[in-house]
């Protein structure tokens, strides 16, 4: 039976033996086309958008800036020198950035915190005024003489002045 099947098999036609398959290219024509002229002037504007493009790809390096809060305290220190009030926003210097906007902020508050300058608003939500501090402010350190020397910004309080639930009863 298997004899049988294997020459049923072998006289039937097979690719590459009887029959092969063909393979022929058609050449077409193509209809000649014309192609359009080019300026310089679009060359010049196409290779712009190139660049634009590959710079959008560019690796960004950054560099740090030196920045010093130390600085920049003195520099607005010599801003408002001369008595008189400058605008919060003129301290600020936009072309040096997040980071120099940052470090101009602390060093106000720095400032502000050691009583070297002063605040000022004249009405709600209005516009913030810097000014050099008119009287310096001392802070009163525990073991120092209790001695009126101006406006306290912070201090100890002194035990003796406190009243105790038990004074009171």
């Amino acid at each position: 039976r298997y004899k049988q099947a294997a020459e049923s098999i072998d006289r039937m036609p097979r690719e590459d033996r009887d029959t092969w398959p063909a393979s022929a290219e058609v050449d077409v024509p193509r209809p000649a086309s014309t192609l359009p002229t080019v300026t310089l002037q679009e060359m010049i504007v196409a290779f712009r958008d190139v660049v634009a493009r590959a710079a959008m790809f560019g690796h960004h390096h950054v560099q740090r800036e030196r920045l010093s809060v130390r600085a920049r305290m003195t520099d607005v220190l010599a801003a408002v020198e001369n008595g008189g009030f400058v605008e919060f926003l003129k301290l600020f210097k936009p072309e040096e950035g997040r980071m120099g906007v940052t470090v101009t902020f602390v060093a106000i508050l720095e400032l502000v915190r050691e009583g070297l300058i002063d605040l000022v608003q004249t009405e709600t939500y209005g516009p913030l005024h810097v000014r050099a501090a008119q009287a310096p402010r001392l802070r009163l350190v525990e073991g120092a003489s209790p001695v009126d020397t101006g406006p306290i910004e912070s201090g100890p309080i002194e035990p003796d002045t406190v009243e105790s639930d038990e004074d009171n009863r």
